[in-house]
């Protein structure tokens, strides 16, 4: 390993400052294949490391040693100052060029079990699941020192062509699924696959944060399906939501009632508690809800008749909505509820329980609602997910304007049944010739 050498650049903090921010590195050279690098970043500076061995043709291994100590002391474990950055790029070159040290022994499963440990997002459960369900059983014995673009890109594919997972009885021999054969089918399950390689890149690079020398690019370089994370919102008519409220169970009926008048979601309905409930204010309270704060929701005529025979003769902690046993609704217990209402009500396609949410945001935007209330509402926490929601449902100066000065063409005809419009024969050849449109024969 080459001695140590002075580089004015990066010995001292007020010449890195001095640096322009940039995507590349700054790199100083240690040995041959042995680079020390400064990201200077546009609010923090870093120490990296890069390594080839000698005589391959290879791309480099890199690793990120710690945060530079331009704003904050050096601690020597995670603000590291020039000489510390130095000495953790030799030991890291060291370990990677014998073979990787302690590193090699690192399995995916240790990276998302640290992960899960350190977890501090909203939803750790289904984080887990999704982890344990989907990562964990295809990767987990995975060594991470030897995972490639390859091994990473051929299990993100698998992903994308394996049938969705369904709700699936206790002791079955098999798993429930259900085979992809649309278009929105295809698009969905590349939509899953790109949420799965989301949380296996997010533990990868933190166990890679905190154990330099593992070949991040073999995930990193692995790309996302483009163009799949916007499906094809549906809501329902007024004339489809009474069809499924009249198609229920009737123990279920309310759950299906409450989503249309609310625009609440399943998970915060299940929840909801006879105290939540303010019949006189008429509003209900939403203590949890997905994006991790508490809200009200507002109760017109409607939505009061429903809640007060809900909660009528029932404690304050008793759950508002429960199963027919009595129990509260647990996750995915609505799926199959909902699929028989739908067939039974001649819905096609099958309406989702989220779709009654989006279907009371589309009753407001049709109506001309503000989109702020709308996003108010909806507990949304930017505006800019109800516009992309619901904006081109709205009255807009825009839409007003196309569709009256578009109109007049005149080539419909109105009529109350649907009829079979006949053509002549010499209007046929006059298509033929002149390229015009017939008028309908009387």
């Amino acid at each position: 390993m080459g001695r140590r050498v002075k580089d004015a650049r990066l010995d001292n903090r007020s010449s890195r400052l001095k640096l322009t921010a940039r995507k590349e590195p700054y790199w100083r050279l240690i040995s041959e294949g042995c680079h020390l690098g400064y990201y200077r970043g546009t609010r923090v500076g870093k120490w990296v490391a890069r390594f080839r061995p000698s005589g391959t043709g290879g791309g480099y291994r890199k690793a990120v040693l710690g945060e530079a100590d331009d704003i904050r002391d050096a601690n020597g474990e995670t603000i590291l100052g020039f000489d510390q950055a130095d000495a953790a790029a030799r030991r890291w070159f060291e370990a990677v060029s014998t073979g990787g040290g302690a590193i090699t022994g690192y399995t995916v499963g240790d990276a998302l079990d640290a992960y899960l440990k350190a977890f501090t997002g909203k939803s750790l459960a289904k984080t887990k699941a999704r982890i344990d369900a989907i990562i964990r059983p295809a990767l987990g014995q995975q060594k991470v020192s030897k995972l490639t673009r390859k091994v990473v890109g051929e299990w993100h594919r698998e992903r994308a062509s394996a049938p969705a997972m369904l709700r699936t009885k206790k002791g079955a021999v098999e798993r429930n699924v259900r085979a992809t054969v649309s278009d929105d089918g295809v698009r969905a399950r590349r939509a899953t696959a790109n949420r799965d390689l989301t949380v296996l890149k997010a533990a990868l690079n933190r166990f890679a944060d905190d154990h330099p020398g593992l070949p991040v690019q073999a995930w990193r370089d692995v790309k996302p399906f483009k163009g799949v994370d916007q499906a094809k919102l549906r809501y329902l008519s007024d004339d489809e939501a009474r069809r499924l409220v009249n198609a229920c169970d009737p123990d279920f009926r309310p759950m299906v009632q409450s989503a249309l008048l609310t625009g609440a979601r399943y998970g915060e309905l299940a929840g909801l508690r006879v105290a939540d409930v303010d019949l006189q204010a008429g509003t209900i309270f939403l203590p949890q809800t997905k994006a991790g704060k508490s809200r009200f929701v507002y109760l017109e005529s409607e939505g009061k008749l429903l809640f007060e025979a809900s909660i009528r003769g029932k404690s304050g902690d008793a759950f508002v909505f429960t199963r027919p046993n009595g129990q509260q609704w647990n996750a995915s217990q609505q799926a199959r509820y909902l699929q028989r209402a739908s067939d039974n009500g001649k819905l096609t396609p099958r309406a989702g329980f989220h779709d009654l949410r989006r279907t009371f945001g589309a009753r407001l935007a049709i109506r001309g609602t503000p989109m702020a209330v709308i996003a108010e509402a909806l507990g949304h926490a930017d505006e800019r997910i109800t516009r992309r929601h619901y904006a081109h449902l709205a009255p807009s100066y825009v839409a007003t304007t196309i569709r009256a000065a578009a109109a007049g063409l005149r080539i419909v005809q109105e009529s109350s049944k649907i009829t079979r419009i006949g053509v002549t024969k010499r209007a046929r050849g006059m298509v033929a010739k002149q390229g015009q449109v017939p008028r309908p024969s009387s």
